[in-house]
């Protein structure tokens, strides 16, 4: 159900022909109420698309009745006539529902510098709206481009639900958030309190996926809430589900990467900040020569310490440890264990980094690179 497990809200994911390719592509997600609360983080990349603008203005006021997401075109980089397709959606929308398109939200993902059909698109809302209902399944499908499959996580707190859908396999680098995201609570929060929640919850999620170091124009992440469970939560403890969801969420968009044949977590410990840890890990995982020896099955820990000793971070580097699999193969800067000893071959990687320099850690969750991660963006325009 992931998007429609909470109580006040439906859905639907429909084909209008967006995609070469067929199948759903375009979703609606209602927010029914009593309350309409809502909270989005957008990429920080300059260079945003169509519906990035549009949804920027409209979540000013925290006021969200409805969420409309396509695939088969980002709508990015498309002029006069690309933003006029996103208002025109956003119309279409609250003309179905009798709501103000002012409290619509629109995600578009797919090819930059395409236009989107118009009519075909006011086609698909049209019957997005008709069909709307517990179809949480077939809006998580809607959105999907070079996903290999949908992406849902749904969590159960005290008298009330958050659930969410997620789309992305490429391009996932951080920037307040990662590909699309709907989340949705029947809690009873305001828009403010939502606000903080979320950006708690994606700067330890989202925020920290970095498969291949390429942000998005697109990327947005949308919490909406309802009310409709009369429950109001301690904002911490609202906060730690939300976060279980972020978190499952990210880790299924790393585990569907392009052409990945391992999902590495990367777990800096004992930096003297967070900021450090996160830059520490953030450097290997955007190392292209420790990704492509994991790729290969090499524990290759030198290429760790090269990476590590570009960063700013306040670390010795000549005492510093590098594990990889529970095998320490670096102690202090020197040999430790033998590499031999380390089996890359599980899909799952964990490298270790302690820097020994404090008490804070972070994680950082990346991919390696691959044959088959060049040749699919090689020819993801063909």
């Amino acid at each position: 159900m992931s998007v429609t497990a909470a109580k006040g809200f439906e859905a639907a994911g429909v084909e209008a022909g967006l995609k070469a390719s067929g199948g759903l592509d375009v979703a609606l997600v209602v927010n029914r109420g009593p309350l309409a609360n809502a909270a989005a983080v957008f990429t920080s990349n300059r260079s945003k698309a169509n519906p990035i603008i549009w949804s920027q203005q409209v979540i000013a006021d925290g006021t969200v009745s409805a969420i409309v997401l396509n695939s088969g075109g980002a709508n990015c980089f498309t002029g006069q006539q690309g933003f006029q397709v996103t208002h025109s959606t956003a119309e279409a929308v609250a003309e179905a529902l009798g709501v103000s398109a002012g409290d619509v939200l629109v995600c578009s993902t797919g090819l930059i510098g395409d236009q989107l059909p118009l009519d075909k698109v006011l086609a698909g809302v049209s019957a997005a709206a008709a069909g709307l209902g517990d179809h949480g399944d077939d809006a998580s499908r809607a959105i999907m481009t070079t996903d290999s499959k949908p992406k849902r996580s749904i969590r159960i707190g005290n008298g009330y639900t958050v659930g969410g859908m997620a789309k992305g396999a490429g391009m996932l680098a951080p920037g307040l958030a990662t590909m699309l995201v709907v989340i949705t609570t029947d809690v009873v929060l305001s828009s403010a309190e939502l606000d903080i929640a979320l950006r708690r919850a994606t700067r330890a999620s989202f925020d920290r996926l970095d498969s291949d170091g390429c942000m998005s124009t697109n990327d947005q992440v949308s919490l909406l809430a309802s009310g409709a469970s009369g429950v109001e939560p301690d904002l911490d403890a609202f906060g730690a589900v939300l976060a279980e969801v972020c978190l499952d969420l990210a880790e299924q968009l790393q585990g569907d990467a392009e052409g990945a044949s391992h999902d590495i977590r990367i777990e800096v410990v004992n930096a003297l900040t967070e900021d450090d840890a996160v830059e520490v890990g953030r450097s290997v995982a955007r190392n292209n020569l420790f990704k492509a020896a994991i790729f290969g099955n090499d524990p290759n820990w030198g290429r760790v310490l090269a990476a590590i000793g570009t960063t700013d971070a306040a670390f010795d580097p000549y005492d510093v440890d590098v594990s990889m699999n529970g095998v320490r193969v670096c102690h202090a800067g020197a040999p430790d264990r033998p590499r031999t000893e380390v089996d890359l071959t599980p899909r799952r990687v964990e490298l270790l980094i302690d820097l020994r320099s404090g008490s804070e850690t972070a994680t950082i969750l990346t991919n390696d690179l691959t044959h088959d991660y060049v040749h699919e963006n090689s020819a993801y325009a063909s």
